[in-house]
């Protein structure tokens, strides 16, 4: 969506409607799903201010990210949804935020990655892909800047 022009979402506009029915065809039962990194700095910014007053990440509430999440939409012109009838006119149910993974989770990634190749988990491999992988900010070192991305070819690269 970040990287959508602006404006071009707009064809969607009747799908999303309350008309339902475009072309003889029934929408009313679709689901779309728009995908987005535009807001992401103000989620790492909810869930670190979270951190700072001792919030555990899944205390946050869904209501604490949609407005910053929204704002920081309608706010950037790249953006697909700027200026658009169906964020102006709340067409779309729900956002679901993307929480920034910690230490913890990647982790359990590891571990993951490591029972699907069929392979015990050993401690070195294990804390060498967490040593191998960037977290932010820089000074608490907090958020792994790629989720569980690369863990697979990490993984390989530690065996």
């Amino acid at each position: 969506m970040d990287k959508l022009a602006p404006g071009l979402m707009e064809v969607l506009r009747p799908f999303l409607g309350s008309s339902w029915v475009v072309f003889g065809t029934n929408y009313r039962k679709a689901i779309f799903i728009f995908i987005s990194n535009t807001g992401g700095e103000q989620i790492n910014q909810v869930v670190l201010e979270a951190w700072h007053s001792r919030r555990d990440r899944e205390e946050i509430r869904l209501q604490e990210l949609e407005l910053v999440i929204s704002q920081a939409v309608l706010d950037n012109p790249h953006h697909g949804f700027w200026r658009s009838g169906i964020m102006e006119e709340h067409l779309l149910d729900v956002l679901v935020p993307f929480l920034p993974l910690q230490r913890h989770h990647v982790r359990h990634c590891v571990l993951n990655e490591l029972a699907q190749l069929g392979l015990e988990p050993r401690e070195e491999v294990i804390q060498a892909v967490l040593d191998s992988t960037t977290f932010f900010p820089e000074k608490e070192q907090l958020f792994s800047s790629n989720g569980c991305k690369t863990v697979a070819s990490r993984i390989a690269f530690f065996l």
